[in-house]
């Protein structure tokens, strides 16, 4: 093909290569010149024209374009017409878009004249969504070239659409003391939206205790009814021996992978009992956001295998949201909308594990522990700060004289740490955003660590909650945001904060601050490894 400036009566029977307005008329671009074209521009006072003019051995943009697009060998795809050298290519089911990336990076490597675009591999894609794209650049290119892309084609798969199957599915959530009904009930009807797409259904639900035995038998019975298991964990998983993977390898079946490269999502849990999957949920699958659960549900559903390579393959895209504390975010931010962040201080235990002294009396240097976690806390901004005292509160709020704190006493301290930190959440002002959470004996936690928490509350604009992380690890302190107060005031006896995290479905952001994150001392080793000294009384 010739491409270039020639003289107006040079240009019958080449293709106009620019759109033109001349006498009162329009030709577009593209435009095959005739010879009564050319007399007409002329007394239109026009000279030359910029042109392509076909060679020997070339096609037509749509002709080549149509020839490639008809030497794919594509499933459930349909063909759209060749226009302006491009040629569409349209889902003819929902499902899942897989495609031969080798065999379309080949294609493209024969000459830049030529293009094929695709969705992402794996991408979800609608009936009638477009998911490919033959494009030839120029207005014409050399026949040879469109050979060696057809014979390219020649008895390899390019892409298809997998279609979604209308699978039966079972569903089994784990309940632990302070997980509200409305919770788990969001969470069906988020699920139920989410298989709506396939037409998919769930049949049965079950809610267990979240321990391996009754989710196991659960799993069980689901198994046997349905194309598939979905267990939501009132708690994620943090070991590969815990409850969900337990259940599953109890019912009989077998852990394809546990853990996966993709955030938020981690925590995914997939395995198999007699060929049907079971999908142990990340905790991010209670919200309609996209997310791990996503990727791996819709190959199940459209009927595709998973294999823990593939899911160890998802690691390249797996970061599908932004990190609060991210050093240089990707984006420059609106600056963080005000937000008031709360201390509690928790300091009512009975340290019964050191055998008789109270472990926050401890010296460290001339300094009680307790008295140096709530300067810390202090020191950090956060305001006000509430100490929630019990066992010895007398002698525990004697070392806390002359600090800007106020003391909350809990008469149930005895029944556990929910009580306390009940009673420090009652506690604060109505227009705190989030109450910083930190146990009175963790002597390695620092202002800057305390600092540096708030912060990632702030930038996540006071609707996350925020969590002590050390080597990737869940510690403390945590900040709750106002959003999962309710829920406090729901635990009962020795449980904590960790429950709400997991079970609210609000967004977490782990801020990693080191091994003081995982550093209490609750055993008279543990007191003296960290530079403490116990006072006995």
């Amino acid at each position: 093909m010739k491409f270039g400036t020639v003289p107006i009566d040079q240009a019958e029977g080449a293709v106009l290569a620019h759109s033109l307005m001349a006498g009162g008329k329009r030709f577009r671009k593209a435009y095959l010149l005739e010879a009564e074209d050319i007399v007409f521009l002329k007394e239109a006072g026009i000279g030359e024209l910029v042109v392509a003019r076909l060679e020997p051995g070339d096609l037509g943009e749509d002709p080549a374009a149509a020839r490639i697009a008809k030497a794919l060998t594509i499933r459930n795809i349909e063909v759209k017409p060749a226009a302006t050298g491009r040629v569409n290519l349209h889902a003819r089911e929902a499902g899942v878009f897989t495609v031969d990336k080798a065999l379309v990076d080949a294609m493209n490597a024969v000459d830049p004249a030529i293009t094929l675009a695709t969705v992402a591999d794996f991408a979800e894609v609608q009936r009638g969504q477009m998911v490919a794209t033959v494009k030839i650049i120029p207005f014409a290119v050399a026949g040879d070239l469109v050979d060696k892309v057809v014979t390219l084609c020649t008895g390899r798969e390019a892409f298809a659409v997998e279609p979604f199957r209308a699978l039966r599915i079972g569903v089994v959530q784990t309940v632990l003391p302070g997980i509200k009904e409305s919770v788990l009930n969001k969470t069906t009807e988020t699920t139920r939206e989410r298989f709506a797409r396939s037409q998919s259904e769930i049949t049965e639900e079950r809610r267990t205790p979240h321990e391996t035995a009754p989710v196991a038998e659960a799993v069980d019975a689901l198994i046997r009814d349905n194309d598939m298991v979905v267990v939501f964990g009132a708690s994620a998983m943090c070991d590969f021996e815990d409850v969900i993977p337990a259940a599953i390898a109890q019912a009989g079946g077998r852990v394809i992978r546990a853990g996966m490269p993709v955030d938020p999502g981690n925590l995914l849990v997939i395995g198999d009992i007699d060929g049907k999957p079971v999908i142990g949920a990340p905790g991010c699958a209670r919200s309609p956001k996209e997310n791990s659960f996503d990727w791996v549900l819709d190959r199940v559903i459209a009927g595709l295998p998973v294999s823990s390579m593939d899911i160890a393959g998802m690691g390249v895209g797996g970061l599908l949201m932004e990190i609060p504390t991210r050093p240089q975010p990707r984006e420059v931010r609106e600056k963080p909308v005000p937000v008031q962040v709360a201390g509690v201080v928790l300091a009512a235990g009975r340290s019964s594990r050191m055998g008789g002294p109270n472990k926050l009396m401890a010296l460290f240097g001339d300094q009680p522990l307790i008295r140096r976690a709530a300067e810390r806390a202090i020191a950090s901004h956060v305001a006000p700060t509430v100490v929630v005292t019990g066992h010895q509160a007398e002698r525990v709020e004697a070392a806390l004289v002359g600090l800007r704190v106020r003391i909350v006493r809990n008469p149930d301290f005895a029944t556990g740490l929910a009580s306390s930190l009940k009673a420090g959440i009652a506690a604060l002002p109505a227009d705190i955003d989030g109450a910083l959470i930190v146990l009175g004996d963790m002597p390695g936690i620092t202002t800057n660590d305390l600092e540096r928490m708030v912060e990632a509350f702030r930038v996540s604009g006071g609707k996350s909650v925020v969590r002590a992380t050390y080597d990737g690890q869940r510690g403390n302190p945590v900040i709750l945001p106002r959003s999962v107060f309710p829920a406090v005031a729901s635990l009962q006896g020795d449980t904590g904060a960790r429950h709400i995290v997991e079970a609210e479905g609000v967004r977490i952001v782990d801020v990693e601050i080191g091994a003081g994150a995982a550093l209490d001392v609750d055993t008279r080793e543990a007191m003296e490894n960290a530079g403490g000294v116990l006072q006995e009384g």
